[in-house]
């Protein structure tokens, strides 16, 4: 794609794509068969149990009778009747599309079905069986011993796991016709995967372990991509989505007696329109000898206008984009090599036919219209303004005051003004408060006592994943790794097709086309749901507290996520946006009520005339919110940024013409503009005007100079080492309960004392009498000093 050939894409990013298309993704197409069977085994039972009748012509005790014999089913000790009973609810869960004549009311049926289906214990039900097949080692042995494994080796599993998301998905979306008794069924499904009555752990740690044994190699036939879907929407349903997290966190600020926020985030980043990409220094280069061997007999200052125009900073501010019959230079794979490093980029912008290009930036007046004003508050840090006294004391008094930011004694007027509007934007987040909270507890344990901790779903979450934290992140991380576009077939790389390969590998060329669409689209959907649930618990656990975010984020970066995250958009990133893997006609619900057409080769092909699949722009969009999320505020994190040569790879991912992703990835190239060099930056004034415009401001941030007082490179080991004490202080103090602690409580009962068990050694029996004799016997006891002893 051409720099300026990508229109402007209208994406709203939100929580989830539409039901349908969320539904829909459950299914891989080597699936569609067992819809039909599905019916079969419901049908066959139902006109046993209910003669001449139809479910959709059922009263409500009818259908709850029927539900309660199929549940009745599923006691049975035979496997195969027990598998039976599983499909006819899940064709219950999926619609009962074979009385339904559109996809309305197959999406109609499926809810109402859903919420009869919790109401009457399917749920635990399915639970309990979904306990028995983690455990079969039967299957587990026999998937191990198999060269090649395929959808019949997790048949159980994919049946209960989509009754399951089902359920899940269709209760969690709420609709304004709910009726009353739905909400309240709603509720009392998301206290149920909150906080487990039964057992000791919520059902997302099961999912968390699935995902663990199935990296592992312990059971390599789990069907992935419907157990990430699954956990993604159950943590999604118990935590809650963005807009919930937002009420959240304004609820939190209120309760800690901080300002309210400036804006709400969300509706800002909605507001904002994309802005046109940044060309590349090559595309320059190239378009200037292809004039040049165009226009041979006009003037090397007039040659160079036009490519130079691209380098404006100000054709942001315009409404339409004056380029767009500009031709982008170079294709994307053709100048890899030129990204791969940020020196062979600026070089080029060295060379002396670029520098008679300077009249060429002054635009006419009328065509620049600039906004009315920033779309973010700017924020300032309590630490901002420290540092901005000390080097004004120094400079002016010569010795400073340490944290003190009230005493303004001997320092200039506009000292005091600068100083006055620092604090008007101060910004103390509920991180701050969180870290001065725990400071506190350490330095005085006893006086400030038990700290109350609030039982929300999030705490409860991470209590329950907080030992094996570090072996779900590389899980995850794994398999992320596995479905990337990027990523090559290696040997030792976990095979994540188990759910997607038919046990017979397809004959013609439209099978192969058909299966090849399937497997790219099974991957995109694992890539979505790992990007989405690492996202939620990060923010989750962010505003729980930042120390359970801190421990998330540290062995997310020590398994490598930046770099694996770097690698992933290390790739044609608009073609990877604009992909069609999919299948329209064969997306459930669909493919259930109407007729198929005949599928060629060239019809697949083609695809369906979406502008971008709404599914990788969402995956990118959270991935680049994971990297801003590990990297905020933290040096050595950022350095690694500028090490892996993040600032190609990202400034080709602005091609995409889609606000909230350019956002996000201005972001990252701000953090790490101070450590790019001069000559970078001068490179890319049009980057960093984009920067200027959408990013917010920290008032006294020189991020576009480099003299910053952080960025000292010795520190950053400190700073991670740091870190991590801080997070295993918090986790020991928090969740460990030692019992022989220096300040657990001493009994001073001379009863009790005596009458506690001593434990002695094996060998005392033998020289108990010695012991006797030595210790007891030979030694006099004068009775009168005793007396007399206080």
């Amino acid at each position: 794609q051409g720099s300026v050939d990508c229109p402007n894409l209208e994406f709203e990013y939100g929580d989830a794509d539409g039901h349908g298309a969320e539904l829909a993704e459950l299914y891989s197409y080597t699936e569609e068969p067992e819809l039909s069977h599905n019916r079969r085994c419901f049908e066959e039972d139902f006109h046993t149990q209910v003669p001449d009748r139809r479910w959709l012509e059922l009263d409500r005790a009818q259908q709850k009778a029927y539900v309660m014999h199929l549940l009745d089913g599923l006691e049975v000790v035979n496997r195969d009747k027990r598998l039976r009973v599983a499909r006819a609810i899940l064709y219950l869960a999926q619609g009962v599309f074979g009385d339904c004549d559109n996809e309305g009311d197959v999406l109609h049926w499926s809810r109402h079905n859903s919420f009869l289906l919790y109401q009457l214990g399917t749920f635990s039900a399915f639970l309990e069986l979904l306990n028995m097949e983690i455990e079969n080692s039967q299957a587990c042995s026999s998937a191990l011993r198999k060269p090649a494994i395929s959808l019949a080796d997790s048949t159980e599993l994919r049946v209960l796991l989509s009754v399951m998301y089902l359920m899940v998905e269709n209760i969690r979306v709420e609709q304004e016709t709910d009726p009353p008794e739905w909400k309240t069924c709603r509720e009392t499904f998301r206290m149920e995967l909150s906080f487990p009555v039964h057992t000791e752990e919520p059902f997302a740690l099961l999912l968390f372990t699935m995902v663990t044994k199935f990296c592992s190699g312990h059971a390599p036939h789990f069907p992935m991509k419907k157990v990430l879907l699954l956990l993604w929407k159950v943590l999604l349903f118990t935590l809650g989505g963005f807009e919930a997290l937002q009420a959240m966190k304004v609820r939190r600020r209120e309760e800690l007696g901080l300002p309210p926020l400036p804006e709400d985030s969300i509706q800002v980043v909605r507001g904002m329109r994309a802005a046109s990409p940044p060309t590349y220094a090559i595309e320059l280069v190239e378009q200037q000898q292809q004039q040049q061997q165009q226009q041979q007999q006009q003037k090397r200052g007039h040659r160079s206008r036009r490519p130079l125009m691209k380098q404006d900073s100000l054709d942001i501010y315009n409404e339409r984009d004056p380029f767009k019959n500009d031709e982008g230079g170079v294709d994307e794979e053709e100048n890899d090599d030129m990204d791969s490093g940020i020196e062979g980029e600026l070089d080029l912008m060295e060379r002396d036919a670029i520098i008679p290009a300077m009249p060429a930036q002054r635009l006419p007046i009328e065509r620049v219209s600039f906004p009315k004003g920033l779309p973010w508050a700017p924020k300032v840090r309590q630490k901002d303004i420290e540092h901005f006294l000390e080097a004004s004391r120094n400079k002016f008094i010569g010795f400073t005051l340490g944290q003190d930011t009230e005493t303004l004694i001997g320092l200039p007027r506009p000292i005091h003004e600068s100083v006055k509007t620092l604090k008007q934007h101060k910004y103390v987040s509920i991180s701050d408060v969180q870290i001065k909270n725990e400071e506190e507890l350490e330095k005085c344990p006893m006086s400030l006592g038990e700290e109350e901790v609030q039982e929300t779903p999030c705490e409860v979450l991470y209590r329950a994943m907080l030992y094996n934290l570090p072996q779900y992140m590389i899980a995850l991380l794994k398999i992320l790794l596995a479905a990337a576009p990027t990523s090559k077939a290696k040997t030792d790389s976990i095979n994540i097709l188990a759910d997607v390969l038919p046990e017979e590998m397809p004959i013609t060329v439209l099978q192969s086309m058909k299966l090849g669409i399937d497997v790219n689209r099974h991957k995109e959907i694992i890539v979505k749901s790992i990007s989405a649930l690492l996202l939620l618990l990060l923010k989750h656990f962010k505003l729980n507290h930042i120390y359970q975010f801190e421990y998330v984020s540290q062995h997310l970066v020590f398994a490598n996520c930046i770099p694996l995250i770097l690698k992933f958009f290390n790739q044609n990133i608009m073609s990877y946006i604009t992909a069609k893997n999919s299948i329209s006609v064969l997306d459930y619900p669909h493919c259930t009520v109407c007729d198929l057409p005949e599928l060629t080769a060239e019809s697949l092909e083609a695809g369906d005339n979406n502008q971008f699949c709404w599914r990788n722009l969402f995956s990118c969009i959270n991935l680049l919110r994971i990297l801003n999320k590990l990297t905020k505020w933290k040096h050595s994190r950022t350095m690694m940024l500028v090490v892996f040569k993040s600032a190609p790879i990202l400034k080709r991912a602005l091609k995409v013409k889609q606000a909230m992703m350019q956002l996000y990835v201005l972001k990252l190239l701000k953090i790490q503009t101070k450590y790019l060099g001069r000559q970078w930056r001068k490179s890319n004034m049009k980057t960093m005007s984009a920067i200027y415009q959408k990013v917010r401001h920290r008032m006294n941030d020189d991020w576009a100079y480099g003299n910053d007082i952080d960025a000292r490179p010795w520190d950053f080991q400190a700073e991670e080492c740091t870190l991590r004490a801080n997070i295993e202080a918090f986790n020991s103090r928090r969740y460990d309960k030692p019992q022989d602690s220096e300040f657990a409580p001493v009994d001073n009962c001379l009863q009790s004392v005596l009458g506690q068990r001593l434990e002695l050694p094996e060998d005392f029996h033998y020289s108990y009498e010695l012991w006797l004799e030595r210790e007891v016997f030979s030694q006099p006891i004068r009775w009168e000093e005793l007396l007399h002893c206080q």
